[in-house]
């Protein structure tokens, strides 16, 4: 949908009945939230009570050190309760957060460290020598279970919005030239959690009147859509291409939502740039929003580097065994190398050589216009794979199911010319169709998994695949690395999405 201004707005207008905070497409946030701030406040008293339990004997009290010395039996009840408290008015059950991106797990991360920040003042403060073993077990611990909570409540959302239920119904606003592309990205996603139910027209009295937009029905003018908004119970209003509406247009519509607990979204026109490198800055009651400049140096990426390196490094010598037993497999159920070398194309348009294990017979390229063929294809596009491949070995089979077979690009990463997570590499007449988008993949090191592979994998169109890339190279963050391991680990273990 591109970037997004949320601007949360009420209804004040007394004449119209106030319907939409208990409308029936937020009945679903409200349990959510509800469901989650159970399985929340469970996770905190578990980590409070092993890191108790582990520094402390239970059979005596223990207090604090220090001139206040408040038993540390207390200092977990307050521990627990200023946690659960954090978790809630630090908005991180907010129902725009929920369901996709990293935006939820960001803020449980920075509410629970700006919580410990504040113990350790506050135990400077006052003098007291809370334990820092007992701290340094609950919080990591704490944080761990609480995200773990989310996302097993995550994936039964998505579950409950493949089959079109626990969605925000939308109102749209604008253009008809804006308003269709707008429904489109809506739509693009279910998981989002958005379905239009109503579109308003800026030209509806200007132009013939359309009964309906990209298969969505036309109520009316924009001059009308708070009151649609309030009839239709929708969650949110969402204005596509506020240039097209007048200053005083917009704010009027944003004062008669007030009051009635329904959102109201501005779009803007820049796709797939987020997070870090927007900032608004209202200048003489204009939210002027500023856009920083991609930069793929600096000491970010020196750290993305170490970690790349240091988490390629741990990963191989905890899995050694396993890639042992792989690489026996491979060589003793058919003929030819353990290992399969091809040309890739690197950062910056450098080409490497990937390793993968061997997963196809001898000779597999020689047969690829015959595989081509019985397949109906006649070019090669980018990201695709035969879906019923008859060179693959049956031991490649199960190595493709499961991912096994990339894991020899941990070395890749060692060498320095791949990243943790990242574009996939591709080959020389896969980028030589790049468009000028497509091509800031090429700006940092490819990954050996990355943000498409654990939204679907094959299971996407080239199209998104490729502006997930790109979106990704644009938007890089740590902990989104961090996420996406994780994501991709419980893909490899479902067998999601692979061929």
């Amino acid at each position: 949908m591109g970037a997004t201004v949320g601007v949360t707005a009420r209804r004040v207008a007394e004449d119209a009945p106030a319907t939409s905070a208990s409308a029936p497409s937020l009945h679903w946030a409200r349990a959510y939230a509800h469901r989650v701030a159970v399985t929340d406040a469970a996770a905190v008293v578990v980590a409070v009570a092993v890191a108790y339990a582990v520094r402390f004997p239970l059979d005596d009290p223990a207090v604090v050190s220090g001139e206040f010395s408040p038993s540390y039996l207390s200092v977990s009840l307050v521990l627990l309760v200023a946690w659960c408290a954090a978790l809630t008015f630090g908005r991180t059950r907010d129902r725009r957060l929920v369901g996709t991106g990293p935006g939820e797990f960001t803020r449980v991360t920075q509410v629970t460290w700006h919580l410990f920040a504040s113990v350790a003042v506050i135990g400077f403060l006052f003098r007291m020598e809370i334990g820092r073993g007992y701290l340094g077990i609950a919080a990591p611990l704490g944080l761990l279970l609480v995200l773990a909570g989310r996302m097993a409540w995550r994936r039964r959302l998505h579950r409950s919005r493949d089959a079109g239920a626990d969605r925000s119904d939308v109102l749209v606003v604008g253009p008809r030239s804006t308003v269709a592309a707008l429904i489109h990205e809506f739509h693009r996603n279910p998981r989002a959690g958005y379905q239009v139910t109503g579109v308003c027209l800026v030209d509806h009295d200007a132009r013939p009147r359309a009964h309906a937009v990209a298969g969505v029905p036309v109520l009316g003018a924009h001059t009308d859509a708070a009151r649609l908004a309030q009839q239709q119970g929708v969650a949110a209003v969402a204005v596509a291409g506020s240039y097209s509406m007048s200053n005083e247009e917009v704010r009027a519509l944003a004062w008669d939502l007030e009051g009635s607990g329904i959102d109201m979204a501005i779009t803007l026109n820049l796709t797939d740039v987020a997070g870090p490198r927007v900032l608004m800055q209202p200048v003489n009651g204009l939210p002027l929003v500023y856009v920083d400049e991609a930069r793929f140096t600096g000491s970010k990426y020196i750290v993305k580097s170490l970690f790349d390196w240091f988490g390629a490094l741990a990963i191989t010598l905890v899995i050694s065994p396993v890639l042992l037993v792989l690489a026996l497999l491979v060589k003793l159920t058919s003929r030819g190398p353990v290992l399969y070398k091809q040309e890739r194309i690197g950062k910056d348009g450098r080409p490497f050589h990937i390793y993968k294990f061997r997963s196809m017979q001898v000779g597999a390229h020689d047969r690829l216009a015959e595989v081509l063929a019985a397949e109906g294809v006649t070019a090669v596009g980018v990201f695709y794979k035969p879906k019923n491949d008859p060179r693959v070995t049956p031991v490649g089979r199960v190595l493709r199911r499961y991912s096994l077979d990339e894991l020899p690009q941990l070395f890749n990463v060692l060498r320095g010319e791949m990243s943790l997570v990242g574009p996939r590499p591709q080959i020389e007449a896969e980028v030589a169709t790049y468009d000028r988008a497509a091509h800031r993949r090429l700006r940092v090191r490819p990954g050996l998994t990355g943000l498409w592979q654990v939204s679907g994998r094959s299971n996407l169109d080239a199209e998104t695949a490729m502006r997930m890339d790109v979106a990704y190279v644009e938007n890089w963050t740590l902990f989104g690395d961090v996420m996406i391991l994780a994501r991709t680990l419980r893909a490899m273990l479902a067998g999601e999405g692979a061929r």
